[in-house]
């Protein structure tokens, strides 16, 4: 039910705040706005499981949207973090979903839209918080991976190319861990868009390209004719360990 719902609005605006906020109660959530930073991980921190979403703007007095959306996630969290910014370039948008968030919504967005992704980003997560018995075990499970002249610990987040040690970002080895999990299988970006972004797959939007170009400029001996990470057309990308 949407009355369980608890959403934190951080966004210093008071009138746009004000105004989120009196949409997503007209919709039956709970909302709770702050209008800075520290505040929001306050709040965050006297209790971990209050919110069941978090709206975050960037520009805040004291501390920005992106630090609090790091403070979050280091502490493993895994409540859904939708960023509204009036910030448009793509090196912004890449900065959030490297950090942790889950959807990046330009200001001035539609409330429409706002709303939607709302109602998406609440659903994901109940489906997320599904207990482990009831999950599906047909996937692998990768704790190390090795190929080429690469060594990956997912569990430690150690990772080694060539003999030196390499650091990846959270986004970075979610995409790689998700590529190991898939071994061989053609992935579309709808489907990396969805299960490593939990985002909507009919998103448009150049972040996969960008982080596979990131891949291969990391692991591949040759980024130009990649050996691992292979684009197929049309179709998405497949990861090979052994060439």
């Amino acid at each position: 039910m949407n009355q369980r719902k608890h959403i934190l609005v951080v966004e210093d605006e008071q009138h746009l705040g004000t105004g989120i906020k009196y949409n997503l109660e007209a919709e039956g959530y709970r909302v709770t706005l702050v209008t800075d930073g520290h505040t929001a991980v306050k709040l965050f921190e006297a209790d971990h499981y209050a919110f069941d979403l978090i709206l975050l703007d960037l520009m805040l007095p004291g501390m920005s949207g992106y630090k609090i959306c790091e403070t979050i996630r280091e502490t493993e969290s895994n409540v859904p973090i939708l960023i509204l910014s009036a910030r448009s370039l793509s090196e912004d948008r890449t900065r959030g979903f490297d950090l942790g968030a889950n959807q990046y919504l330009t200001k001035p967005f539609d409330l429409d839209e706002l709303l939607s992704r709302v109602k998406n980003l609440l659903r994901l997560k109940t489906q997320t918080n599904i207990p482990e018995e009831k999950k599906p075990t047909t996937q692998k499970k990768v704790i190390v991976l090795e190929f080429g002249e690469s060594f990956v610990n997912f569990e430690t987040y150690e990772v080694c190319v060539a003999g030196k040690d390499v650091k990846l970002t959270h986004k970075e080895l979610l995409l790689l861990r998700y590529f190991a999990e898939n071994e061989g299988r053609v992935i579309s970006r709808q489907e990396l868009l969805s299960e490593v972004w939990e985002m909507n797959g009919d998103m448009q939007t150049r972040s996969v390209d960008q982080f596979m170009l990131r891949l291969r400029k990391t692991f591949e001996k040759d980024p130009a004719s990649p050996q691992h990470f292979l684009t197929i057309r049309d179709a998405g990308y497949r990861f090979i360990s052994n060439t």
